[in-house]
């Protein structure tokens, strides 16, 4: 038996949380030009004060006018040595941009918070209706890693600034909730035979929150592919300013995946054992399971790939990026158009 009263809440809980995602991703929007705006308007006056500085300086040294040239050394009072490296690294704060900005960062926070509420109490409301883990089909699935990729956001930004991070979650949560009701809608009903088991619930749990840091890393690898190609070429302004420093993000993208690769490495295994107990084999190339593995494989070869030192952070980076975009296929071709025993998505063909 199913309650409709609670399946329709939850149907309405998620679509008010889309909207309100919205209205997140325009004030991170905001935040984002605003702030690079502010950090540019900075950087310009630090270069007119420099500017300014060496006129003054040469001016006096000698009544002799010094100019310094592309390639020939400069004062290391002026702009050289390990205190200037480490600020050019050093990522921005929240706090440092314009009032304006973080006002505006604020409100996407809080935006996604309440956001973030109206998610996990339409999750809770779907499995009060069908009175079972809400993890039998795509739908659901949806429902549960978005829950969980906005509970890490706003867990993580209690403890740090990441106003300029927000864009990078909502966007794709987003797009998946609003991919999930209109073309993975399942209505609330109860699990076929085969997923009557407790490894429903350990299996596919971890499998959403891994999913869920994965998609995370996928924003912060995007923010610093993009971050670290307009450093290379010199011209980080507008909103990309507002981001911290590549190398910042780069940590932020390894330290991500080193935390969701254990829990997929579990998915993987905790799959294999439930088959062997529904099937009697622990691996069959189901097309679920082969593509399973092969984002094992990739994310294990982002990992490698980042420890070696013949490979840039960069070319890394891109191996992560491809690791996101099995799941991407793992989860719609395989799930809608492959046929295997984990035919489960609850999607009419």
């Amino acid at each position: 038996m199913t309650d409709p009263t609670m399946a329709m809440t939850s149907d309405i809980a998620i679509w008010v949380a889309i909207a309100v995602l919205a209205l997140a991703l325009i004030a991170f929007s905001v935040h984002l030009a605003l702030a690079g705006a502010a950090t540019d308007r900075r950087a310009d006056v630090k270069a007119r004060q420099k500017v300014g500085a060496a006129v003054a300086g040469g001016s006096t040294a000698g009544g002799a006018l010094t100019t310094t040239f592309p390639g020939e050394p400069v004062d290391e009072q002026t702009s050289t040595g390990p205190t200037a490296t480490s600020t050019a690294l050093a990522p921005p704060t929240d706090g440092a941009t314009s009032p304006a900005a973080r006002r505006w960062g604020v409100i996407g926070l809080q935006l996604t918070w309440l956001a973030t509420l109206l998610v996990v109490a339409g999750t809770v409301f779907r499995m009060l209706s069908v009175t079972r883990a809400p993890l039998g089909n795509m739908y659901e699935f949806v429902l549960v890693t978005a829950s969980f990729a906005l509970l890490v956001y706003s867990a993580w930004s209690l403890r740090r600034a990441r106003l300029w991070l927000g864009i990078f979650v909502v966007l794709p949560v987003t797009l998946m909730l609003v991919a999930a009701k209109l073309w993975w809608y399942t209505e609330a009903s109860q699990l076929m035979p085969a997923l009557e088991s407790a490894w429903l619930i350990i299996h596919v749990t971890i499998a959403t929150l891994s999913i869920a840091l994965f998609v995370i890393g996928a924003g912060l690898a995007t923010a610093y592919l993009v971050k670290d190609r307009a450093e290379t070429k010199g011209s980080v302004r507008g909103w990309l300013a507002a981001l911290p420093a590549a190398p910042a993000l780069e940590r932020m993208t390894y330290g991500i995946h080193v935390l969701a690769f254990p829990l997929w490495t579990f998915t993987v295994i905790s799959g294999a054992i439930w088959a062997e107990q529904a099937w009697g084999r622990y691996w069959g190339w189901d097309p679920k399971e082969t593509w399973s593995f092969v984002i094992w494989v990739v994310y294990a070869a982002y990992l490698h790939a980042r420890a070696t030192s013949s490979w840039s952070t960069r070319k890394a980076t891109w191996v992560a990026i491809v690791g996101f975009l099995c799941i991407v296929i793992n989860y719609t071709i395989v799930n809608l158009l492959m046929t295997g025993l984990h035919s489960y998505s609850g999607v009419a063909s």
